[in-house]
């Protein structure tokens, strides 16, 4: 997400010091614009031209006005995706007691996420792909992805030592996880007829015998 768009930011006035409620909902509409926008045309096909017409906007001038560039709409892009997921899946995985449960929660939760959001994580889905591993985005996201990871992976070890899961290598575990969720979602995005809820629930048959103390 290095390459910058073309259009520079407007510099005839200043910003007030924070956001105004009207500047902070026409980010959110341009954001929604730029997920559906990805999500249909692709990366590198979502251009602001494009972004701005689905936003209903006269100009691109308007996203240059509120974003750094191309760069920073689709840091906030990933951001938004970011924090629908979290507050989607938070209340489903805390719901339960038994941390059986709740790993139960979080993997049918995060395809039950993907099936209710497909452009969200088609949109995700495509910035991420085309991210170079040095890149700012992409450095950002996986320190992002890393610290999520270890707060899952101390809830396996808590599991562990309160008896209901089973000994082995708690990052181990929960790599696989996260790559057979990520793998069902890029089966998704190209075969609309797969079925992403019973892939969860199958995911978590899987890993529930995978953990579990026998």
């Amino acid at each position: 997400m290095q390459a910058k768009n073309s259009t520079g930011k407007q510099t005839g006035s200043r910003r007030p010091a924070g956001p105004s409620f009207t500047e902070t909902g026409r980010r959110a509409q341009i954001v929604a614009a730029a997920i559906e926008v990805i999500a249909e045309l692709g990366y590198h096909r979502a251009s602001f031209a494009k972004i701005a017409e689905r936003a209903g906007l006269s100009s691109t001038g308007m996203i240059s006005y509120h974003f750094d560039g191309r760069d920073d709409l689709m840091r906030e892009v990933v951001t938004e995706v970011l924090r629908l997921a979290e507050g989607y899946l938070r209340p489903r995985i805390e719901a339960h007691e038994s941390y059986s449960a709740r790993l139960r929660a979080s993997i049918e939760g995060n395809l039950d996420l993907f099936a209710e959001y497909p452009e969200h994580l088609a949109a995700i889905t495509e910035i991420l792909g085309n991210l170079r591993g040095g890149e700012p985005g992409m450095v950002a996201f996986r320190d992002t992805t890393e610290a999520h990871l270890a707060v899952q992976v101390e809830q396996l070890r808590k599991a562990q030592r309160a008896g209901e899961f089973r000994e082995f290598d708690p990052w181990v575990m929960m790599r696989a996880i996260r790559a057979a969720i990520d793998d069902v979602v890029r089966r998704a995005t190209h075969d609309p007829e797969l079925d992403v809820r019973a892939a969860g629930r199958e995911l978590a048959d899987l890993f529930e015998r995978a953990t579990r103390n026998a």
